[in-house]
């Protein structure tokens, strides 16, 4: 039941209009994630996008390994697609345009997780 999530630092005030950008987003083309010899190393399970003033967090639901979301992202058109629409909105800009960018920008963007909780890890009461 893993999850992650990447922040991005935005300029305050752009919310709708990121709103949009996230809107329009192309899913991924499978939900499959592949290692380097193409055998499945995880699943996508869901993602969720929430913004407030000048941040933006990406909550990403997964199985396997988080190294090869980070990969599988980075070969999707609509992810470059929405990086370039974003772009006029980020504080900082970042060099996502390659496989390696990407994925550099991936993980130095995750952010620290204190917690995860579920309906799987909840105590027995027998």
């Amino acid at each position: 039941m893993p999850f992650a999530a990447i922040s991005y630092r935005i300029k305050p005030g752009h919310e709708d209009e990121i709103a949009r950008i996230f809107a329009d987003f192309q899913r991924v083309d499978t939900p499959n994630l592949s290692g380097k010899e193409g055998a499945q190393v995880g699943r996508l399970l869901g993602t969720a996008v929430f913004v407030k003033d000048d941040t933006l967090v990406r909550v990403i639901h997964y199985e396997g390994d988080f190294a090869a979301v980070g990969a599988h992202m980075a070969r999707q058109p609509g992810v470059h697609q929405l990086e370039h629409e974003l772009a006029p909105y980020l504080l900082e800009q970042r060099d996502t345009s390659t496989a390696e960018g990407f994925a550099a920008y991936f993980r130095n963007a995750i952010m620290r997780c204190v917690s995860q909780l579920s309906v799987d890890t909840y105590p027995s009461t027998a």
